[in-house]
Parts: structure tokens; sequence; C-alpha cells
């Protein structure tokens, strides 16, 4: 291989390697009418990371092969391994099953399990969205929560069992320009989770029957989550009783189709300016331990590094 062509592979690497990426999961569809639902699902995923100019992985779709989608899926997640800044995006599409202990989202041939996710995605040194749509998915929360990490689940335990619909929903809500609920130009993963869960709640009111299924959403990585209903625009206005840090600040930076001005910012600057904004953030939980000078001291100095990162 000549210089010049290394020097491209070289190249071309580095460019993925800043791009975010996303996995699409489709599991076992059980029937016809449940296959078209998830292919119309992973469609609506796809479309909107390629315009996010996201490197797109869909497994599930294909004819079999001589590999599992299980071990294609170990496989992607060890290829996306060690330090990236971009983040990765897992969102699973299907069925799942629960025994009271172990909760595995159902794929063709051999499941996955919570806890197999769970070691497969330690080397994995960077921001991660996982959205699982499948029923029995609560426990998958409390297994993969962690920092810098977004975890959403279509159920809230394992025992929500029937077949859930804000798989539906968040799909539909990711590209749509209507989510936009805070007004940036673009559709937060936050922003998603609460119109997919809104669209959930419609459904079964509707259809005048008990809701089966109740979406919870963890980044602060407590292993609880939050329901939707916490929150009043995009943010949280209910508290644990025990005290814990609400969710939904990290979800709000989370973005698959970036707007106008988000890719103005580069990578670094936008790394930068999520700690700021957590920084911040933390700073308003703790506004009444400080006196009134350390506080607005502290909050100025991340207001004018927030100002100046954007002028740049």
């Amino acid at each position: 291989m000549n210089l010049f062509v290394l020097l491209a592979c070289a190249f071309f690497a580095a460019g993925a390697e800043s791009r975010p990426s996303l996995v699409v999961v489709v599991g076992a569809e059980g029937t016809e009418e449940y296959g078209r639902q998830f292919r119309q699902w992973a469609g609506r995923w796809e479309e909107a990371a390629q315009r996010g100019n996201a490197d797109v992985a869909v497994i599930g779709l294909r004819e079999p092969g001589t590999m599992t989608d299980r071990q294609r899926l170990q496989e992607r997640l060890a290829a996306s391994a060690g330090p990236a800044s971009e983040p990765l995006w897992l969102v699973l599409i299907g069925h799942g099953t629960f025994d009271g202990k172990t909760a595995r989202f159902n794929l063709r041939g051999p499941d996955v399990s919570a806890a197999d996710l769970a070691v497969w995605m330690k080397p994995l040194a960077r921001p991660l969205a996982i959205v699982n749509c499948a029923s029995c998915s609560g426990p998958f929360l409390n297994e993969l929560s962690g920092p810098d990490r977004v975890v959403i689940t279509a159920t809230k335990s394992g025992h929500e069992a029937n077949f859930a619909r804000f798989g539906e929903y968040i799909s539909a809500a990711i590209g749509d320009p209507k989510a936009d609920l805070d007004k940036d130009e673009q559709v937060s993963l936050l922003e998603a989770y609460l119109l997919g869960s809104s669209g959930v709640r419609e459904f079964y009111l509707q259809e005048g029957r008990l809701a089966t299924e109740h979406a919870l959403l963890d980044d602060n990585g407590d292993r609880l989550g939050t329901p939707a209903d916490w929150f009043k625009g995009v943010r949280a206005v209910k508290t644990a009783k025990n005290g814990a840090r609400p969710d939904g600040l990290r979800a709000s930076q989370f973005h698959l189709v970036p707007g106008p001005r988000e890719q103005q910012l580069s990578p670094a600057s936008r790394q930068r300016r999520d700690q700021l904004e957590q920084e911040l953030a933390r700073l308003r939980e703790h506004k009444s331990e400080l006196s009134e000078d350390d506080y607005f001291q502290q909050l100025d100095s991340l207001l004018v590094e927030l100002s100046r990162l954007y002028a740049e």
C-alpha cells in the first residue's frame, strides 16, 4: 500500500471518529405486523442520523448470514471502544422479556441481556445514549446507568410486559421540529423523550385503556430514572422523596440532528459548553448553601466564559 493510500485511510478514519454514531438494533419481530412497525421506527432513526451526518449501522434487518445479531452487536460496540468526544447512540427496537431476575432484549437467535450490554460497554470512553424501546426494558436502566450516559427505557420495570408503543412515538419525535420545546432549532434527546412519552399517554387515553408502559430517563448515573410527567417544559419540577437529583440536563445536550448554531461549535467548544451548563445546574442546586455574594460571583464567572465561548 503506497503512502497516498495510507494517508487517505488515516484521513477518513479520523473523520469517522469525529462523527457521532448510531447503532439501531431491530429485534425478533414475532409477527409480520410488528415487523412492519419496527422497520418504520428504525427508518426514522436512520433518516434523522443521516441528516445529522452520523455514522449509521442497522442490525437485524438483513439476512442473518453466518453471524448472529448478538455477535454483530457485540462486534459493533467493540469497534467503538476507546475515547471519543462524539456520542454513540444505541437504539433497541423490538420485544423484551423478564423472568423475575434477568431482562433480555429479543434478537433473532440468542438474546442479549442488560448485563451483557453492561459488560460490552465498559470499554466505551465516550458519551452514550441508550434507548430501549422494548417491553420489560426497565432493568436495562439499572444495569446501564453511569457517568456521561443517557439511558431511556420504555417501561419502568421488567414486569411491564405488554407490547410497548413508546418506540413509535420517540422515533417520530427525534426528527420532528414540533418537539423543539426550548426553540433552539434542534430536537434534543430529552425533548424526544418528553414528546414520545406524551404520545404514549395520549394513545392510552384515547383508547380508554389502562397504561401498561411508563418510560423512564436517567442521565445523572443514580440508576433511579425520572418519568416524563415530572417535567414542565424541559426542566424537572418535581424531586424524589429521598432528595435525589433530577435527570434531564445531560439528555438535553444530545442532538442527533444538530441545529445551525450547534453545527458552528467545534467538538471541543461543544464539550466545554456542556461542562459549563452542568456547572451552572450544580450551582443552582447549591444556591441556598452559599452567600449571595459567593453565588453571584460564581454565576458571573460561568456566564462570562459561556458568552465568550459563543462569541468565539
